[in-house]
């Protein structure tokens, strides 16, 4: 287990960084959606020559697009301008741009931020994880699909592009009571159906889902898998509610992600996700400096890109071991492991005492 970090000065050490810099801020935007949509058309453009050539322009535009929901997520926050009214056009703008309706995205984002390393407060704005009991108390039909939520193949490739073009544009799913949220979704909505019938009238339908539908699909990967390793790895932090602290979550229940300086800026520094939990009030651009510059931030283990990968295999959370493992714990005897080496197959605990 992690140490408690309600301890820590950590409201005084953050306190500087908390500031948006409007200056950085309109930069961020001119080195990035910019380079988006001429990217994008270059991407259509390149359907005359090549589809190979297209689906370069895509991955290009996709971590422009990656890197304009960092500008949008930190709106959400109002983080990245003074101006709540700055924030919300900014958010407004971009959550178009990447098929995501503003405030009803704010919500539930706030909701994970509020909630997240809380085992009895889960659900909202997170990925699906079930300690092993859970799991194992679970009828047959229920594990079967939260295999397939799990696996990496739908986590990463099907699930995102579905969640984006789809899910994204349904309230009862998205949004809470309030009508701000509900309407958020509509009008996103309605503004991509705008865009929609604009694009067919001129380059047509076809050409636009060509190149669209591959950036969408990489850059919502790429966000998915970035979200996914932020809070799900080995010795991630889960406490029930009465144990849990906001400190601690922030610090031990958000990685801190070591990535090459070329994916750390296309990410927007994401990656010092411990320090974004902290305080969400930071800006994207100020987050490297929060941590390098404060010592009590060197304890914190970085999570390079090479262990990362091994956060693929993990599913649920060991309350006795306080770790995330997979669908069988370390210490299940060979035999126990033979019977459970059909997907899907494990035995409801009513029919065995194995576990």
């Amino acid at each position: 287990m992690p140490p408690k970090a309600k301890d820590i000065p950590w409201k005084q050490t953050i306190k500087n960084y908390q500031d948006s810099d409007l200056k950085l801020s309109i930069w961020q935007i001119i080195n990035t959606i910019p380079p988006y949509f001429i990217l994008w058309y270059l991407a259509y453009r390149s359907l005359e020559v090549s589809y190979w050539l297209t689906l370069l322009c895509a991955f290009f535009a996709a971590l422009f697009a990656f890197r304009s929901f960092i500008i949008f997520h930190d709106c959400g926050h109002g983080s990245f301008f003074k101006s709540r009214k700055a924030n919300d056009i900014v958010g407004i703008f971009t959550g178009i741009m990447l098929f995501t309706p503003y405030y009803a995205w704010r919500h539930s984002h706030a909701v994970h931020h509020a909630t997240s390393g809380d085992l009895d407060r889960r659900g909202v704005g997170d990925i699906w994880t079930l300690t092993y009991e859970e799991y194992q108390q679970m009828p047959l039909w229920k594990r079967i699909g939260y295999r397939i939520y799990r696996n990496p193949f739908f986590i990463f490739v099907v699930g995102p592009t579905f969640d984006f073009a789809v899910l994204q544009r349904l309230p009862y799913i998205n949004a809470s009571d309030k009508a701000r949220e509900k309407n958020s979704i509509t009008y996103t909505n309605l503004a991509l159906l705008a865009i929609l019938i604009v694009m067919g009238l001129t380059i047509g339908l076809e050409a636009y889902i060509l190149v669209q539908l591959p950036i969408l699909a990489i850059a919502s990967s790429l966000g998915v898998w970035f979200f996914y390793v932020q809070h799900q790895y080995e010795n991630v932090y889960w406490e029930r509610h009465e144990e849990w602290d906001y400190a601690t979550a922030a610090l031990y229940g958000s990685s801190f992600y070591k990535l090459p300086k070329l994916l750390q800026w296309f990410s927007g520094n994401i990656g010092f996700h411990h320090i974004h939990h902290l305080s969400p009030r930071i800006p994207n651009y100020k987050l490297e400096a929060c941590h390098y510059e404060n010592p009590i931030f060197t304890e914190i283990e970085p999570l390079t890109f090479g262990k990362s990968l091994k956060s693929v295999n993990i599913r649920l959370w060991d309350e006795d071991r306080h770790k995330m493992i997979g669908y069988r714990k370390a210490d299940e005897s060979h035999e126990h492991h033979e019977a459970h080496d059909a997907p899907f197959m494990q035995p409801h605990p009513a029919e065995t005492s194995a576990d």
